[in-house]
């Protein structure tokens, strides 16, 4: 299979795919995110995150 990023448009409960890839790329850590393993992201901010972990990291480095 070819890898390639796809380009999302980050909604409450989903997301539609702009440009079509297998994966998205984490905000905060840059690991690769298979679409199919997608949950966790940020609609103001429209970034995809690979885990709680990251999501906790990103909002404790904005309130700094």
């Amino acid at each position: 299979m070819l890898k390639k990023k796809a380009k999302l448009l980050y909604k409450n409960n989903s997301f539609d795919i702009l440009e079509e890839g297998d994966h998205v790329t984490c905000a905060v850590s840059g690991k690769e995110i298979p679409l199919k393993n997608l949950n966790y992201w940020n609609v103001n901010l429209q970034e995809a995150y690979f885990s709680p972990f990251e999501v906790k990291k990103k909002f404790k480095n904005n309130k700094n």
